[in-house]
């Protein structure tokens, strides 16, 4: 049985935490996630969107989920999340990083850094060192792009240092979560951690820049559900299906590029991170 054609395992009971949930690819693998009879729990920047996300997800699984609201722009916002969390649940099976933006142009976040960046890597990053405990024995899965491709982190330059480029932006982050991924296996060898391309998905992804007609219209794209069906199938696979630290696209584990799975700017990116989100002292 090749790997695309693998069921996506049972996910009962388990406790799935799943980021930027209220929408796109987050809200179409919230419905399949819950389908599967997972514990979930919703994260998601908006009230609203998370309100209707919560609902949908009671309509089409028949259970309803826990949500909780929180803006990866703030890190303050990450660690009231974790307090939760922590408060909840002794273990979590599965934190799928899924939470992301792109943007038109160069902002600061409240905590000093480029928002782009903090919101697709800094914010999941801090938040699944503050849930390491509860993830012992589970899984992380975080979303990235083929994006990555043309990006080109610079741990320090986590400040948006230099001139602004929407894209380029947008793939140094996502080269970021693959990073992560690659340091992440090697640090913590008792959490299974993949990353994984979903495609190129009509969404509302790009609000508020030039590329939101494009990601709302163009014909070619794939649904929030199929986009979704790598993270689903991530999350829930039996893990001798798995490559530790793999890049997935359709199910297909994928060579990322060269810069992004370099162990020695893997294990820079995390110490600048660390330093970034004042857990120095962590490893």
């Amino acid at each position: 049985m090749t790997s695309q054609n693998a069921p996506v395992g049972d996910l009962t009971g388990r406790v799935v935490v799943l980021t930027g949930a209220s929408s796109g690819i987050g809200l179409a693998a919230a419905e399949a996630i819950a389908r599967r009879g997972a514990h979930l729990v919703l994260v998601g920047r908006d009230p609203d969107r998370l309100t209707a996300a919560v609902d949908r997800v009671r309509a089409t699984a028949g259970r309803t989920p826990i949500a909780y609201r929180a803006d990866f722009a703030r890190l303050d916002d990450v660690h009231v999340l974790v307090d939760h969390l922590r408060q909840r649940y002794q273990r979590i099976d599965v934190l799928a990083n899924n939470a992301g933006a792109l943007l038109g142009r160069k902002s600061l976040t409240v905590d000093g850094f480029e928002t782009t960046i903090q919101t697709n890597h800094l914010a999941g990053f801090l938040l699944t060192n503050l849930l390491r405990e509860q993830l012992r024995g589970g899984r992380v899965v975080n979303t990235a792009s083929d994006a990555h491709r043309g990006g080109s982190v610079d741990p320090a330059a986590l400040r948006g240092e230099g001139r602004f480029n929407m894209m380029r932006t947008y793939s140094a982050s996502k080269q970021a979560n693959i990073l992560f991924t690659v340091e992440a296996t090697r640090r913590w060898p008792d959490i299974l951690s993949t990353t994984f391309h979903p495609g190129v998905v009509r969404s509302n992804f790009g609000a508020g820049t030039v590329a939101k007609v494009f990601f709302k219209a163009a014909p070619f794209l794939a649904t929030p559900e199929q986009g979704a069906e790598t993270l689903v199938w991530l999350a829930g696979a039996p893990p001798p299906q798995l490559r530790p630290g793999g890049y997935y696209v359709k199910r297909q584990l994928k060579q990322p590029a060269p810069q992004a799975v370099d162990p020695q700017l893997a294990l820079r990116l995390w110490d600048a991170s660390l330093n970034a989100v004042g857990l120095g002292w962590a490893g």
